[in-house]
């Protein structure tokens, strides 16, 4: 072995060119001989069957409970379906996200949703009898919300995205105390870092300050006043419409913050309505916190994209999309302060989405032609992206006629184990 290395090195110890290029041809040799049932067997490798289950693409889950949690929400107990592929599922981190996949009327639409129950509670026993959580408002308005609502119960079928979401908690990154700022259903991520306190997975202070409308507005309050006798969580309702003895009123502001902030440092979490982060993204500055300690969960779709204070205005009323994909092409028409996802969606194209507030990636698709308007505040694109003419279509708005190029929706998950 050793007279090989040295003659392969050239004078002064460095690797061979020459000898390194010959190699090449023999190696194509044997990759052209060797069996392909070699490679349909790799998905059996210990590490890829562990990469599958953390990271699975979509799961195929079933509703096993739904409880009503205010005359707007509803909490779904989801767990998986071995018969359509998902034996298990996924580990996440508290605080992060599932993209829920909905059919309707021919078209394929997604929405993000928080995981309001904790990691151990997904985990289970190991025998697949974990479970997820969700809590979904219905929204005015909102398809998929409204979809749901009125079609699932228990035995219904749903696929949905691994976890993602980067609302978690980190103790390299994070001060040992968190201030959570929720508004209304915001609540969620924020259930599943309690839980996860109380179980021992995570361990730091939160004080918890739950903004909503009224009293009557806040779920699962009987678990926040439980888990607040931990010491370990303190919980201040804040109401916006009425008054409350040992409550706060108003909204949630700088001063009320540093009323119930330590004295040390500490992180700001904060998940809610999107007039809530444009508020709080313009205020939270006065409290001088160091840039890593404040977190935004996943802002989800703009509303009102008029109320961006760097919004620019379309010359046109509509604007046609060409959307590629895999060579084949379709044309759809879009608002201005309409969303391409939305008019893709629309269009009956389905195209991968996660958060839909411009964060995650998943969505990412190549501009070919035409201009677009990217609020400042949801633009998550990395500088490569920018360069080359990539955007996100969930959080990019029409000011000329596009053509764009969109990659497919993954595969569900391949049947494994049990059920192969």
């Amino acid at each position: 072995m050793g007279r090989r290395t040295d003659r392969n090195k050239e004078p002064g110890g460095k690797l061979s060119v020459a000898e390194f290029l010959r190699l090449v041809p023999e190696r194509l040799k044997k990759i052209a001989g060797s069996s392909d049932s070699d490679v349909e067997q790799a998905a059996d490798y210990p590490v890829n069957r562990l990469a599958a289950e953390i990271h699975p693409g979509t799961q195929n889950l079933r509703i096993a409970k739904v409880c009503t949690l205010s005359a707007d929400t509803k909490l779904y107990t989801l767990i998986p379906d071995p018969e359509s592929g998902t034996a298990s599922l996924a580990p996440f981190a508290p605080g992060q996200y599932i993209s829920v996949r909905v059919e309707k009327d021919g078209r394929i639409l997604s929405r993000p949703y928080s995981l309001a129950s904790s990691p151990e509670e997904a985990a289970g026993n190991g025998k697949g009898d974990g479970v997820y959580e969700i809590a979904v408002r219905r929204i005015p308005g909102g398809e998929v919300s409204g979809h749901i609502h009125e079609n699932w119960e228990i035995g219904t079928r749903v696929t949905v995205s691994e976890p993602m979401g980067e609302f978690t908690y980190e103790r390299l990154r994070d001060a040992g105390c968190v201030v959570g700022i929720a508004g209304g259903v915001g609540i969620t991520p924020f259930r599943s870092h309690i839980r996860s306190i109380l179980r021992g997975g995570e361990s730091f202070r939160l004080i918890l300050l739950y903004g909503v409308r009224k009293e009557e507005d806040i779920i699962f309050g009987s678990e926040l006043e439980e888990a607040a006798k931990s010491g370990m969580i303190r919980v201040v309702y804040v109401y916006s419409d009425e008054k409350k003895t040992g409550c706060e009123s108003g909204f949630i502001t700088p001063g009320l913050i540093r009323r119930y902030a330590p004295d040390s440092e500490y992180s700001v979490f904060a998940c809610g309505p999107s007039s809530m982060y444009r508020f709080l993204e313009a205020e939270l500055p006065a409290l001088g916190l160091r840039r890593k300690y404040v977190r935004y969960d996943a802002k989800g779709q703009i509303m009102e994209p008029r109320g961006e204070p760097d919004y620019t205005p379309a010359d046109g009323s509509e604007y046609s999309i060409t959307v590629r994909r895999n060579g084949d092409g379709k044309t759809v028409k879009c608002h201005p302060d309409e969303t391409v996802m939305s008019a893709i969606e629309r269009g009956g194209i389905a195209v991968p989405s996660g958060c839909r507030s411009g964060e995650c990636g998943y969505c990412h698709s190549r501009l070919v032609s035409g201009r677009c308007y990217i609020p400042a505040s949801r633009d998550g694109r990395r500088q490569a992206d920018k360069i080359y003419g990539y955007i996100h279509p969930c959080v990019s708005y029409p000011r000329s006629d596009l053509v764009i190029e969109v990659p497919p929706v993954p595969a569900g998950p391949s049947v494994r184990g049990d059920t192969e």
